[in-house]
């Protein structure tokens, strides 16, 4: 019989830790998303201006920026939502950064290993574009 104690202990053990395996603790809600303000979006710009594929294009390799260019990939249609029908020129800056983004991905710059033309060229109209997006978002839609 005392063989059967610690066996059956251990089986209840098993079943009472088997019980809770699938508990992965309460589910979150609410949260923000990416950039669901206009002050969550001023902060990701502040990021995405600190890299120094902005702050230097044309001294980047185009490849050493394809995880950048990834990176703001959404950020047009983030600004597009936050700015609406009341900031038209955000959009139209919101639309030149995404084709300064095509333009980077259509010349298949995560590939090229030499700073200099086409890539060079979209990192830099990317680089102005984000600036002009940055000083917009900051003035008119985190300022009032």
């Amino acid at each position: 019989m005392r063989t059967w104690k610690p066996l059956i202990t251990l089986g209840a053990l098993a079943l009472v830790l088997a019980g809770c395996s699938n508990e992965a603790g309460p589910t979150p809600k609410g949260g923000a998303g990416p950039a669901e303000t206009p002050y969550a979006l001023s902060i990701k710009l502040n990021a995405l201006t600190a890299d120094t594929c902005f702050r230097d294009p044309a001294g980047q390799t185009p490849r050493g920026c394809g995880k950048y260019v990834t990176e703001l990939g959404s950020t047009p249609g983030l600004v597009r939502e936050q700015a609406g029908t009341k900031h038209p020129d955000l959009v139209a800056a919101a639309n030149d950064l995404e084709k300064g983004i095509g333009a980077y991905r259509g010349s298949h710059c995560d590939a090229v290993a030499e700073p200099g033309g086409a890539c060079t060229t979209a990192l830099t109209s990317i680089a102005d574009s984000l600036r002009s997006v940055k000083q917009l978002v900051d003035t008119q839609l985190v300022t009032g």
